[in-house]
C-alpha cells in the first residue's frame, strides 16, 4: 500500500514514552522496547553513547506544550508533508532494528512491535510530532483506526481485482 500513514498517541510513563493502541492490542507500550538483565544495560549505553528514540522524541516535542502529557505521532515507510526525521534502517538486533536519523546524531532502536504496523520493517521511516488534538476518546481512536484497516483492505484487494481484469483484457 502506498503511503499509508499510521497515527499513535505517545505519552510520558515511568520515566520512558509509552503508546496505548487498542486495535493492536497495545497498553502502555514502550517506544524503546522492553529489556531484561545484560541486554538492557547494553542498549542503554548505547543510548547514552549516541542517542536513542527517546532522545529523538524529546527532540520532535520540543515546540509541544504538555507534550509529556500526550501527542500525536505520524508516521509512514513514504516520506509524507511535513515530516520532521526520515529513518534509515541500519541492521537488525536484539529482535528489532536499529536506525538512523537523517541529518541527527541519534541511532533509535525500534522494537518488534513495529511489525505490528509493518509486515516487514521498513528499510525507511518518516515521523512528525504534533500536539495531541484531544478529539476522540480512545474507543473512538480505536474504531477509526479499524475503519482505516478496512478501507486499506479493500483498496489493496480492488487493486489487485483491477490488475487481473487488466490482465485478462490484454490476453
Amino acid at each position: 500500500m502506498a503511503n499509508v500513514l499510521m497515527v499513535i498517541e505517545p505519552y510520558w510513563y515511568q520515566d520512558t514514552w509509552v503508546f496505548d493502541d487498542a486495535s493492536k492490542g497495545l497498553e502502555k507500550e514502550p517506544l524503546e522496547g522492553r529489556f531484561e538483565g545484560e541486554l538492557g544495560e547494553i542498549m542503554e549505553l548505547a543510548r547514552l553513547a549516541g542517542g536513542g528514540l527517546s532522545e529523538m522524541i524529546d527532540y520532535l516535542v520540543k515546540d509541544i506544550p504538555n507534550a509529556r502529557s500526550g501527542f500525536i505521532l505520524l508516521f509512514s515507510s513514504q516520506p509524507f508533508g511535513g515530516y520532521q526525521v526520515e529513518l534509515t534502517r541500519v541492521r537488525e538486533e536484539y529482535g528489532g532494528w536499529t536506525y538512523q536519523a537523517k541529518d541527527y546524531h541519534v541511532k533509535p532502536w525500534l522494537p518488534p512491535t513495529l511489525l505490528r504496523y509493518f509486515e516487514i520493517a521498513p528499510g525507511s521511516l518518516y515521523v512528525k510530532a504534533e500536539p495531541w488534538r484531544g478529539m476522540y476518546d480512545p474507543v473512538e481512536i480505536a474504531t477509526l483506526k479499524d475503519r482505516i484497516e478496512k478501507l486499506e483492505q479493500l483498496v489493496g484487494k480492488l487493486t489487485l481485482e483491477n490488475d487481473l481484469l487488466k490482465r485478462g483484457i490484454e490476453t
